[in-house]
This record gives structure tokens, sequence and C-alpha cells, in this order.
């Protein structure tokens, strides 16, 4: 497993991060996400052989934020 921090802008509350945290949950590939509303990140435990961080990035701006490199 590997971890990765990934900047997330645009949450403003806690259904911003519940969103955010089932999105990345929800990824094949993705073992535990952290999401912080005052940090405006995400700390994601992934298997890399099984999805990249760039896939997560779109995910979360599928979801409607932004996740600036």
């Amino acid at each position: 497993m590997s971890e990765i921090t990934i900047r997330i802008a645009g949450m403003s509350c806690g259904g911003c991060v519940r969103n955010v945290t089932e999105t990345l949950k929800a990824l094949p590939g993705v073992a535990g996400a952290e999401v912080s509303l005052e940090r405006a990140c995400a700390v994601v435990q992934y298997d890399p052989a099984a999805i990249d961080v760039a896939a997560m990035r779109r995910a979360v701006e599928e979801a409607g934020f932004d996740a600036p490199q």
C-alpha cells in the first residue's frame, strides 16, 4: 500500500467531506481515505498497481471539487 495527500479545494462543510470521502473509498484500489475540511486535503491509502493518483483526482473533480496538483 502507498499513501498520498491530495489537496482539495471547494469543500465548505461536513457534507462535502463526506461526499469526497465516499467518492474516494468507492474507487477500486483505494483502501482508505481521511478527508480534512480544515486542511483542505485527503490522505489516501491505495494500491498503486490498481489505481493511479490521476484517477483519484479525476474522481474528486467529477464529484464537484477541485484537486489541484
